[in-house]
């Protein structure tokens, strides 16, 4: 995944970014960086590694290296940005959020047109925002260049350009699947600010207001005089589902939807449909896969009047996120390593956990072995969305490389063979035969005692939007 973060304002503005993007440090563990413009200085940039450590340690030293008025960065799970272009539209800062999937037609056909050339990472990869600005760059201005860039890519771009006037142009992707905010900050001395975000709660919490929700496709001029919208929002939308579900923050809101709200829903769902099922009536404790299994099991628990409790403790001061090591092997022991148990929660007691999702299940195994070496009497699971069936193809959110990673898709081709990826709907809803059968062959491999997964529809009815509005790709493959 990744977030980007800016603001222009006619003062320096580098600490409120530096916290700004600190606050979208949950999106991305690859590289964070900075960019800046100053009325004397021009533009800057600064990027750094966060393989191994977070964002603010990398940059506490930038306020002795840049300043300006005008600043923007990002956290990135992909390639490292900002960038720092040159074209005929002058200097600017780019800072791009999201996957481009004909990446390498574009590069060809776009060196075959005229570029002579891309910076080339290693093993020869080219930096997909630098091919998002060379888009850009084929036409003679911010606009007509954005919407090109829009109208190739096959996948999803939202992007943050910073200019060589200060001004901020933002754009959100073509179909909406991912967030663009524009807040307000209103100064003593009459003026305002204005910043930009893929999450609000960031700028509120340094005094801004949420001013606007960019709609798919729009195009936005940010200065301190003002937003000026340079292109409309398109009609269509396709916001990801997985946000309420799974990477968005708790506290933020996105079409008017609430994170932490959309989760005691969903749980609460959950809950309703195993009291209508009659299933696992005698819990003793109900408990969250953290952090994102948390607020589902909170709603599961208040609906189901079972007690909630955190029967492990994940240890966070050194090891922030599972997920930090680049070696999967790696970020499962760590996983391990940070559950902390509580004996009194765990030993003779029957438990049941909501996690967020259950994608390849290896991390899960082992905190389903760790809670039986603790003791455990039972401990069944609840996953808080549907059975993953695709890798996404819209965003960066998962590390899957093949979907054969999905261990839905793995159990299904060792009970069918490939002849079962036809029946992959069948698969996915509890009520059937196949059905049945995925549910029973996740809990022999996991050690569960039962399993269950939300619908479809109950995570559609907890977000609350209408269908059409919402990408449900990664369980039905459906665009």
């Amino acid at each position: 995944m990744g977030g980007f973060f800016g603001i222009t304002s006619k003062k320096d503005c580098m600490a409120d970014v530096f916290f700004g993007i600190d606050y979208h440090s949950h999106l991305g563990t690859y590289a964070g960086g900075m960019a800046a413009w100053d009325p004397e200085i021009g533009l800057q940039r600064r990027i750094h590694s966060i393989k191994n450590a977070p964002f603010r340690t990398k940059f506490e030293y930038i306020f002795q290296e840049m300043s300006g008025t005008s600043v923007i960065g990002c956290i990135s799970d992909t390639y490292p940005q900002p960038l720092l272009v040159r074209a005929r539209m002058g200097a600017y800062a780019i800072t791009t959020v999201g996957i481009v999937n004909n990446a390498d037609e574009l590069i060809d056909e776009l060196l075959t047109g005229g570029n002579d050339h891309f910076d080339a990472m290693t093993g020869g990869k080219v930096n997909e925002t630098d091919l998002v600005a060379s888009l850009i760059n084929q036409k003679g201005d911010f606009v007509a260049g954005i919407r090109y860039a829009q109208s190739r890519i096959e996948g999803t771009c939202c992007l943050l350009i910073l200019c060589d006037d200060g001004t901020l142009l933002a754009a959100r992707d073509r179909l909406g699947r991912l967030p663009v905010q524009v807040g307000r900050r209103q100064n003593e001395d009459g003026s305002s600010d204005y910043a930009v975000a893929f999450e609000a709660f960031a700028f509120e919490k340094l005094g801004f207001e949420l001013y606007k929700e960019l709609g798919p496709a729009e195009i936005v001029r940010v200065s301190p005089d003002g937003v000026e919208q340079l292109a409309q929002p398109g009609e269509e939308m396709r916001i990801c589902s997985f946000l309420w579900s799974y990477y968005g923050y708790p506290t933020s809101t996105y079409e008017g939807v609430n994170v932490e709200m959309m989760r005691y829903r969903n749980g609460q769902a959950m809950a309703q449909n195993d009291i209508d099922s009659g299933r696992v009536s005698d819990i003793d404790f109900i408990g969250g896969v953290p952090d994102s299994g948390t607020p589902h099991a909170i709603g599961y628990a208040s609906k189901a009047h079972a007690p909630f409790a955190r029967p492990f403790i994940k240890y966070t001061p050194t090891w922030q996120r599972s997920f930090m090591p680049q070696v999967q092997t790696d970020r499962e022991n760590v996983a391990e390593m940070k559950l902390i148990p509580v004996p009194d929660l765990i030993d003779g007691k029957k438990l049941l956990f909501v996690d967020d999702s259950i994608v390849r299940g290896t991390q899960l195994r082992k905190t389903v072995q760790f809670l039986y070496r603790h003791g455990a009497k039972e401990v069944h699971m609840r996953s808080a969305c549907p059975p993953i069936m695709f890798s996404c193809k819209y965003l960066n959110f998962s590390r899957s490389t093949s979907e054969m990673d999905l261990i839905a898709r793995r159990v299904i081709k060792e009970l069918e063979g490939e002849e079962g990826f036809q029946y992959l709907d069948e698969y996915a809803d509890g009520s059937t035969e196949r059905g049945r059968k995925l549910r029973e062959t996740i809990c022999e491999q996991l050690q569960f005692d039962s399993l269950e997964f939300q619908s479809l529809q109950g995570v559609l009815d907890s977000i609350g939007l209408e269908p059409c509005k919402l990408c449900t790709y990664c369980w039905n493959g459906r665009e």
